[in-house]
C-alpha cells in the first residue's frame, strides 16, 4: 500500500486527504503482540479522526495536520512529544515543523524540553514571528510568550522509553538507537543490526483541504542516546518537512542525515514540478533509490495537489494511516 489514487468527490462535490505517519523502521509483526498492535491502530485512528473532523467541516489543511500530530504528540507510543525517547544525558529533546502549502510559510522549533505540544510552537513561530526556526531556551521562551501549555520536563519521562536509554548504553555506550529502529556509532562506523526493541518513530501529517490547499508537519523526539546537540531532518524545512499548492505536501521519517542530505521533502516537490513526475514516481525516487544508495533508510508520506497519496518506505513496516471524504480510515503497519 504505498499509492492510492484519489478518489471521486463525494456527495458535496469536494474531495479532501489526509494521511499520517507514527514512524518506520524494523516493525515485525511476529514481535508485536496483538494487545501492543491494537493500540497503535487506535491511536492512529485517533490522529485521523482529529483531522478528518476538521477537513470534513471545510476546515483548512493547515488546522487538520496540526491537530493531527498533536494528537500523537500526546500518545507515549510514538518517539514525540509525550512518548519522546531519551538523550545521552537522560534529557528529552523534542523537534517540529510545519508548512502552509497555500504561502509556502514555515515555522520549527528544535531541542525544546518544556513544551507539551512542539508542533503547535513550530507554527506559532511560522505565524507570529519573522523567523522560520528557533531552537532550545530562546524556543521555550518565545512559546511562554505566546502562551502555549509549558510543562515541566518530567512530563515526557516514560519508563519505557528510559529503560531504552539503559539498554542502548549496556550494549554499546557509544552508539545511539536510530529514530526508525537502527543503531550507529558516533565514530562514523555504521553498523545496522535488526534492533527490534528500537521501533521509535517521528510523527506526522499532510493533507489537501476542500480548498485545495496543501499543509505537512512532522514531529519528533530525536533518537535514544544522542549526543552533542543533535537535530535530524524532522525540523528542517524541505528535508523532513515540505508544502506547496503547486505540487505536493511531503513529512519524513527514518535516518535523518540522509533525509537532511538529499533535501528529500523539496526534492520530490523539484521533481513534480521541472520533471512532471507523480507523487508515486517522485516518492519512490527518493526512497527506494536516492535514500538507500546512500546507505540510508525510512520512509515518509505524502499528498499532491489532487489528493492522490503516497506512503513509500524501504523498511520493515511503517506505522500509517489515510482517511479521505468518505470517512473511512485506513490503517496499516507492516509491508503488503
Amino acid at each position: 500500500m504505498t499509492d492510492i489514487q484519489a478518489q471521486q468527490p463525494g456527495a458535496g462535490g469536494k474531495k479532501f486527504s489526509l494521511v499520517i505517519h507514527g514512524g518506520a523502521g524494523t516493525i515485525l509483526k511476529k514481535n508485536m503482540t496483538p494487545e501492543k498492535e491494537k493500540a497503535y491502530q487506535q491511536a492512529l485512528n485517533d490522529a485521523l479522526q482529529a483531522g478528518y473532523k476538521i477537513l470534513n467541516s471545510g476546515g483548512s489543511a493547515l488546522d487538520a495536520v496540526e491537530a493531527t500530530v498533536r494528537v500523537l504528540e500526546d500518545c507515549p507510543l510514538f518517539n514525540a512529544g509525550k512518548g519522546a525517547v531519551f538523550t545521552n544525558e537522560g534529557k528529552n529533546e523534542l523537534d517540529a515543523s510545519i508548512m502552509n502549502g497555500k504561502n509556502l510559510a514555515a515555522g520549527s522549533v528544535a531541542s525544546v524540553t518544556t513544551i507539551r505540544n512542539p508542533i503547535t510552537a513550530a507554527r506559532a513561530v511560522m505565524e507570529r514571528s519573522q523567523h522560520v526556526m528557533m531552537v532550545g531556551a530562546g524556543a521555550e521562551k518565545f512559546a511562554k510568550q505566546q502562551g502555549l501549555e509549558i510543562v515541566d520536563p518530567s512530563y515526557f519521562y516514560t519508563e519505557e522509553r528510559w529503560q531504552g536509554l539503559l539498554k542502548v548504553r549496556a550494549e554499546d555506550p557509544d552508539s545511539v538507537a536510530l529514530d526508525h529502529g537502527n543503531k550507529t556509532k558516533t565514530t562514523g562506523m555504521l553498523k545496522q543490526p535488526e534492533n527490534r526493541d528500537y521501533k521509535y518513530g517521528t510523527v506526522g501529517a499532510v493533507a489537501v483541504d476542500m480548498q485545495g490547499n496543501l499543509a505537512a508537519a512532522t514531529s519528533t523526539g530525536g533518537m535514544t542516546n544522542k549526543k552533542f546537540g543533535r537535530i535530524g531532518d524532522a525540523p528542517i524545512i524541505g528535508a523532513g518537512t515540505y508544502a506547496d499548492n503547486n505540487t505536493v505536501a511531503v513529512s519524513c521519517t527514518g535516518w535523518g542525515e540522509f533525509f537532511i542530505r538529499l533535501s528529500v521533502a523539496k526534492t520530490i516537490s523539484d521533481l513534480m514540478e521541472y520533471k512532471n513526475f507523480t507523487v508515486k514516481q517522485a516518492t519512490d525516487e527518493l526512497i527506494h533509490k536516492k535514500v538507500p544508495a546512500l546507505g540510508g533508510d525510512g520512509g515518509l508520506i505524502a499528498v499532491d495537489k489532487n489528493g492522490n497519496i503516497a506512503m513509500p518506505f524501504n523498511t520493515e513496516g511503517m506505522y500509517r494511516g489515510y482517511i479521505k471524504q468518505d470517512g473511512k480510515p485506513v490503517i496499516a503497519i507492516y509491508k503488503d
